[in-house]
C-alpha cells in the first residue's frame, strides 16, 4: 500500500482526491534518527518534580476557591466530596491515555502531535487550532481574575495603584485591566528565560498555594471537631440533591482537573520521558484530587451547603466561626493559584505553535528555538502579546466555555488515538524526499534478497524488473513496499482483514458514542425518536466494545514509537469510556459556545486550505513500510559519518 503524497493535480476529482489525501496523511513518530538533522531542539531539563509542579500548578487554580461553594449550593450538597472523586476518576481515564502516548511519542505538541501520528493531518490541525484558542482565552481569563484578588490583599477593590487598577472607557464601553496585561508580560518574560528557571518559579508559587490549602484543611478540621460539623447534621442527609445532583456536580467540577495536559506538552524537554511523564501526570492528578476532596470535606462540614457564599465560600466559612484573619491567607493562596495557572496556560501554547510550524502547517517563524535559552522565544512572545491584549481590553468570562471545547476535543482524540495505536497503528510512514536515493538503493537490495527467500522466482523477478528502471524515481517506493509485503504474503492478507475490521469498528464505536450522548442530552427531541437514537447508539457502542475485545491487537503496537513506557490498561474499555464521557461533556456545553467555536474552527479551515495544506512537510514525502524507516535513517547517518 505504499503511495506518495503530492500536491493535488488540477481539475475535477484530482483536486478533491488531493485534498482528501492531505487530510488523512500521517507523520512519523519523532525518533533520535529522524531528528538527527533538526536544529529546533528544546533543552532536556525536566524531572518528575518539575512535571508535578507544572501539573499541580496548572490544575489547582482559583476554581477550588469558588467551585466548592457553587457546586455544593446548586448540585451536590454535602456529597461534594464524592463529586470530586468521580470527576477525578473520569479525568484519570484521559490521564491514562495521555500517559501512554506521551511516553511513546515524547515530542512537543501534546494532543496535536498524537492526532497527527494516529489519525491524520486534518484532524490534527483542528485540534492544534482549538488548543491555541483554549490557551489564549484561558490565560487571559486567569489574568483578569488576578487583579480583583490582588486588590483584596491590599485592603479592597480600589486599593491598587491607578496605573494598575481597572478603568472603564466610556466611549468604547469596555473595562481595561492594565494589571492583567502587566502580569501576562511578566510571565511571558519568565518563560523566555528558560524552561528550568520558569518551572522553578512556578514550583515556588505552587508550593505557597498548596500551603494555603493545607492550612484550610488543618484549621478547618480543628473548627469542625470543635463546633460539631454542622454541615453534616442536616435533615436533608448527605445526598441533599440525590444521586443525580451529585453526578451533575461531578460534570461541573471535572473542569477543575483539566490542567494535566500541560505536562504532556513539555514531553520533549523531559530527561527520561518513558519513566517521568507517566509518573508526572499520575502524581499531579493524584495530588490535585486529594486536595480537592479534603478541602470539600472540611468546608461543607463547617457551613450548611445552602448558607455558603458562592463567590468566597472558604473565606466566609472561616469568618462565620470568627477567623476573619484567615481570609488573608486564603486570598494569598488564591492569588498564587491564579499566577501558577497563568504560567500553566502560557507554557503549552508556544510549544504547540512550534510543533505545527515544524510540520510546515504554520510559518517557520514559530519553530525557531533560541540557542542560548533553548526556548521557542518567538512563539512565546507571540503568545504573550496576544494573551496580554485580550486580557487588557476584553471581558473573557463569556468566552470561558470555549476553553473547555479545546480541552475536551483533545481528550477525545487522545482516547481515539490509543485505540488506533493498539489496533491499526500506521503501517507506512513518511520520510523526506531527499532520502529518495537511499530508498531506491534499499529497494534494489531487498529485491535481490527476496529472490533467495521466495520460492516463486517468477513473481519476484517481475516486480524486480519493474523496479530497476525506476531507480531515482519516487515510484520505486511503491514497488519497495510491495516487495516487503510479498515476503509474508500469507500473513499479510489476514492482517489486512483484521486491520479493516478494527478500523471500521473504531469508527462505528465513535459514531455510537456521539449518537448516544446527543440523544440522552437533547430533551427537545420527541421521546420515541430520542429513545430510538439512544438504543441505536448504545448498540453500536456495545458492538464496538465486543468486537474490539474479541479481536487481537496489532503486533506492530510493540514497536510503535519509543518502547519501555507506560501501557494504558483495560483497552478497549477504558478509552471507550473516556470517549463517552468527553463527548457527553462536549454536547452539554451549549449551542452558543459551539457557535463561537465553529467560527474559530472555520477560520482555521481557511488558514489550513490557503497555507498549511500546501506547505506541509508531507507534501513531497515518500511513504515506506514503518518497519524500515529507522533503517533508512540509520543508513543515511552512517553514510554521512
Amino acid at each position: 500500500m505504499g503511495f506518495l503524497v503530492d500536491l493535488p493535480k488540477e481539475g475535477g476529482f484530482g483536486v478533491v482526491g488531493g485534498c482528501f489525501k492531505s487530510l488523512v496523511r500521517r507523520k512519523q513518530v519523532d525518533s533520535e534518527l529522524s531528528k538527527a538533522n533538526s536544529h529546533h531542539q528544546l533543552a532536556k531539563e525536566l524531572s518528575v518534580a518539575h512535571l508535578i509542579a507544572i501539573g499541580v500548578g496548572s490544575t489547582i487554580g482559583a476554581g477550588v476557591y469558588i467551585l466548592v461553594g457553587t457546586v455544593a449550593r446548586e448540585h451536590a450538597g454535602p456529597a461534594l466530596t464524592i463529586s470530586f472523586l468521580i470527576a477525578g476518576i473520569a479525568a484519570a481515564l484521559s490521564a491514562f491515555c495521555y500517559a501512554e502516548l506521551a511516553s511513546r511519542c515524547p515530542s512537543a505538541g501534546s494532543a496535536y502531535h498524537y492526532s497527527y501520528i494516529c489519525v491524520g493531518e486534518g484532524v490534527a490541525w483542528l485540534i492544534g487550532w482549538a488548543l491555541i484558542l483554549e490557551y489564549t482565552i484561558g490565560g487571559s481569563a486567569v489574568a483578569r481574575g488576578i487583579s480583583p484578588n490582588l486588590a483584596l490583599l491590599f485592603g479592597g477593590q480600589d486599593s491598587l495603584p491607578v496605573f494598575l487598577a481597572r478603568q472603564h472607557i466610556p466611549g468604547l464601553d469596555i473595562v481595561v485591566d492594565p494589571c492583567a496585561a502587566f502580569l501576562v508580560f511578566i510571565v511571558t518574560g519568565l518563560l523566555c528565560v528558560g524552561i528550568k528557571e520558569s518551572i522553578l518559579v512556578q514550583a515556588i508559587v505552587t508550593t505557597v498555594n498548596m500551603c494555603s490549602l493545607v492550612f484550610v484543611i488543618i484549621a478547618g478540621t480543628y473548627l469542625g471537631f470543635k463546633t460539631g460539623w454542622a454541615g453534616y447534621g442536616l435533615p436533608t442527609g448527605y445526598f441533599a440533591f440525590g444521586v443525580d445532583g451529585m453526578l451533575a456536580g461531578s460534570a461541573t467540577v471535572f473542569f477543575a482537573y483539566i490542567g494535566f495536559d500541560s505536562v504532556a506538552s513539555t514531553a520533549e524537554e523531559v530527561k527520561n520521558p518513558q519513566r517521568d511523564l507517566p509518573m508526572g501526570i499520575g502524581l499531579s492528578l493524584s495530588i490535585c484530587c486529594s486536595l480537592y476532596m479534603l478541602v470539600s470535606v472540611v468546608i461543607v462540614g463547617l457551613v450548611p451547603y445552602y448558607s455558603m457564599d458562592p463567590d468566597t465560600p472558604i473565606s466566609s466559612a472561616f469568618a462565620e466561626h470568627g477567623m476573619h484573619w484567615a481570609a488573608y491567607i486564603i486570598t494569598a493562596g488564591a492569588v498564587m493559584a491564579l499566577c501558577s495557572t497563568l504560567m500553566g496556560s502560557l507554557l503549552p501554547q508556544p510549544r504547540i505553535l512550534m510543533a505545527m510550524a515544524r510540520d510546515g502547517l504554520l510559518p517557520s517563524f514559530f519553530s525557531e528555538v533560541n540557542r542560548s535559552t533553548q526556548v521557542p522565544i518567538k512563539s512565546t512572545l507571540t503568545t504573550g502579546v496576544g494573551a496580554a491584549i485580550l486580557a487588557f481590553c476584553m471581558e473573557v468570562d463569556e468566552l470561558a466555555g470555549m476553553v473547555s471545547v479545546g480541552t475536551l476535543l483533545a481528550f477525545t482524540m487522545v482516547a481515539i488515538s490509543v485505540l488506533i495505536l493498539r489496533y491499526v497503528p500506521p503501517d507506512e510512514v513518511p520520510v523526506p524526499s531527499s532520502l529518495q536515493d537511499r530508498i531506491d538503493s534499499m529497494s534494489l537490495q531487498y529485491s535481490a534478497s527476496s529472490k533467495d527467500i521466495k520460492s516463486d522466482r517468477s513473481e519476484v523477478s517481475a516486480c524486480t524488473s519493474s523496479t530497476l528502471p525506476l531507480l531515482g524515481k519516487k515510484k520505486a517506493t511503491v514497488e519497495y513496499s510491495k516487495l516487503v509485503k510479498q515476503v509474508a504474503k500469507g500473513n499479510y492478507f489476514l492482517k489486512e482483514k483484521r486491520r479493516k475490521i478494527a478500523g471500521w469498528t473504531i469508527a462505528f464505536t465513535c459514531i455510537g458514542a456521539f449518537i448516544l450522548t446527543y440523544a440522552a442530552t437533547d430533551l427537545s427531541l420527541p421521546r420515541p425518536f430520542r429513545f430510538t437514537l439512544c438504543g441505536v447508539g448504545g448498540l453500536l457502542l456495545l458492538f464496538g466494545l465486543g468486537v474490539l475485545t474479541c479481536i487481537e491487537q496489532d503486533d506492530a503496537r510493540h514497536s510503535f514509537g519509543h518502547s519501555g513506557g507506560f501501557i494504558c490498561p483495560f483497552v478497549p474499555l477504558l478509552p471507550i469510556i473516556c470517549i463517552l464521557i468527553n463527548l457527553y461533556l462536549l454536547v452539554n456545553l451549549g449551542g452558543v459556545t459551539w457557535a463561537r467555536v465553529s467560527i474559530w474552527l472555520l477560520i482555521g479551515m481557511v488558514v489550513y486550505a490557503l497555507y498549511g495544506r500546501r506547505h506541509s512537510t508531507l507534501v513531497d514525502a515518500v511513504y515506506v513500510p514503518a518497519a524500515h524507516a529507522n533503517e533508512i535513517y540509520s543508513s543515511c547517518r552512517d553514510n554521512l559519518a
